[in-house]
């Protein structure tokens, strides 16, 4: 994926009231010294520019959310927006998704959102997929034991892959579509990102699975 440069983004990111430069220090205190609750936390891991955890923080206002993005160049897009319509429940971090287990305690996360991940097509890249049994170890040691991730993708190959992870990494399906705007449960208060708007303009079919951890 290549990322138009935007001058000054790094800089205007870890200027803003929005963002938490120093995420490790907030390890295990996120609902009470971010939000200044005691709100469950959901997360979106690669959340581009915004639109998705946005919309569901407007919504969920008993429902703190954090967003995550590892490029300052596509962050400052959701910061702008933000600035204009400020939302008390939504915090960003700009980080790399390996370090997330330095950045939450144990059963700190009620969900984790996963959406359009780069799918890292060449084989040899496997165990940098967000969905890979590698993440679903490190998201498994910040999610509660109720807690659920939710997947979504328009790569049918990845999303395969993705379920393949599902029970070697200790997981269990909830529920999955491969084509979840024509799925009638699974599409019931669906928030497209930018980039489910522009595959489905195309016709490509939405791939979505839940799963949870496998505590028995």
């Amino acid at each position: 994926m290549r990322l138009k440069n935007v001058p000054g983004s790094r800089e205007a990111v870890a200027a803003s009231e929005f963002a938490i430069n120093d995420p490790a220090a907030l390890k295990g205190l996120w609902a009470e010294e971010a939000f200044k609750n005691t709100n469950p936390i959901h997360i979106e891991v690669g959340m581009g520019k915004g639109k998705f955890i946005s919309q569901l923080a407007a919504l969920h206002p008993e429902i703190n959310y954090i967003g995550i993005e590892k490029y300052s160049s596509v962050l400052i897009r959701a910061i702008e927006k933000m600035e204009k319509d400020p939302l008390p429940n939504l915090r960003f971090i700009r980080m790399d998704a390996e370090d997330i287990e330095d950045v939450f305690a144990k059963d700190e996360i009620s969900r984790i959102y996963l959406n359009f991940s780069d799918p890292w097509p060449k084989d040899r890249h496997a165990k940098r997929r967000l969905p890979s049994r590698r993440f679903l170890e490190r998201f498994a040691n910040i999610l509660s034991d109720e807690g659920t991730i939710e997947f979504k993708t328009d790569n049918r190959v990845l999303f395969e892959f993705a379920l393949e992870e599902i029970e070697p990494a200790g997981w269990k399906l909830l529920a999955s579509t491969f084509d979840l705007h024509n799925d009638e449960k699974l599409s019931e208060g669906n928030i497209m990102t930018e980039y489910e708007e522009k595959f489905s303009a195309i016709g490509n079919p939405i791939c979505k699975y839940i799963i949870a951890k496998n505590n028995a």
